[in-house]
C-alpha cells in the first residue's frame, strides 16, 4: 500500500468522485441528493472501504496512509476560497455600512441560539461527548469549523460531514425556507440565512438570486467563522465538554 501514500492518490480520488457528482448533477436536473459535494463524500468514504478490505486495513488506516497527504492538499485551497468570499461583499458593501448593526447582533445571538439547541438535541439522542464536540462548529464553513472542531476535542470528519449535509439540505430546501420565513421581500434576510445555514453552497445560492444576497451571504460566512472562533471554545469549556 505504500504508493498509495503519494499525495497524487489523494487528489485524483476527490476529483473523480467530484466529477461524477457534476455529471450526476447534471443528468438529474439539480437533484438534491446529487449535489456534487455530498455525492463526493459518499462515493470517496465507499471507495476508502472497498480498498481498505482489499488491502487488509482498517478504513482509518486507508484514510490516514493513503488519502489523507492528498486530500490535505485540496484542504489547503479552502483556505483562499475562504477569503474570496470578501469579493461580493466589497462590492455591495454599501449595504453592509448601512444594517452592520443588526446583521452582527443577529448572527451573534443566533451563534449562542445554536449552540445551546445543537447540544440540546445531540444529548437528547444521546451523543458520546465527542459527538457533541463535533456538532458545535458545524456553523461555521468547513475550512474553519474542522480545526475548530479539533480544537474543542471533536472529531473533524464528523463535522465535515455535518458541514456538507447543511448545504445539502440548504440547497434542496432553500427557496422554500426562504418562502415559509417570508424573506422574499428582505434581500439581507435571504443572503444572511442561506450563507449562515448553508456556507458555502447557500452562498452560491444565494448569488444566484442577487448582489446583496450574495453579499449578505458572503458576510454571514465570515462573521460566523469569526464568531465561532471567539464562542465555540468558550461554550464547549463552560458546558463541560
Amino acid at each position: 500500500m505504500h504508493f498509495l501514500s503519494n499525495p497524487l492518490f489523494g487528489v485524483f480520488l476527490s476529483l473523480v468522485v467530484y466529477e461524477i457528482g457534476e455529471y450526476l448533477f447534471k443528468k438529474t436536473k439539480g437533484f438534491f441528493l446529487t449535489q456534487p459535494l455530498f455525492v463526493a463524500m459518499v462515493l470517496g468514504i465507499i471507495v476508502l472501504v472497498i480498498m481498505a478490505k482489499m488491502f487488509h486495513v482498517t478504513t482509518a488506516q486507508m484514510y490516514t496512509q493513503a488519502y489523507k497527504p492528498g486530500g490535505d492538499l485540496i484542504f489547503w485551497f479552502l483556505n483562499p476560497a475562504t477569503i474570496a468570499f470578501a469579493v461580493p461583499l466589497y462590492k455591495r458593501n454599501d449595504v453592509f455600512k448601512k444594517n452592520w448593526v443588526v446583521i452582527f447582533f443577529g448572527l451573534l445571538i443566533g451563534t449562542f441560539i445554536s449552540l445551546f439547541a445543537i447540544t440540546g438535541v445531540a444529548k437528547l439522542i444521546r451523543l458520546s461527548r465527542v459527538g457533541v464536540a463535533s456538532m458545535l462548529s458545524q456553523s461555521a464553513t468547513t475550512a474553519i469549523a474542522l480545526p475548530l472542531s479539533a480544537g474543542v476535542g471533536g472529531n473533524p470528519a464528523v463535522t465535515a460531514m455535518a458541514c456538507i449535509l447543511n448545504a445539502v439540505i440548504i440547497y434542496a430546501l432553500g427557496k422554500y425556507l426562504v418562502k415559509w420565513f417570508r424573506l422574499e421581500s428582505d434581500p439581507v434576510g435571504e443572503g444572511l440565512g442561506l450563507g449562515t445555514a448553508g456556507h458555502t453552497v447557500g452562498s452560491a445560492f444565494a448569488l444566484q438570486l442577487g448582489s446583496v444576497q450574495g453579499a449578505m451571504a458572503a458576510v454571514s460566512v465570515v462573521l460566523i467563522g469569526v464568531i465561532d472562533n471567539l464562542a465555540v471554545p468558550v461554550f464547549a469549556s463552560f458546558m463541560g465538554l
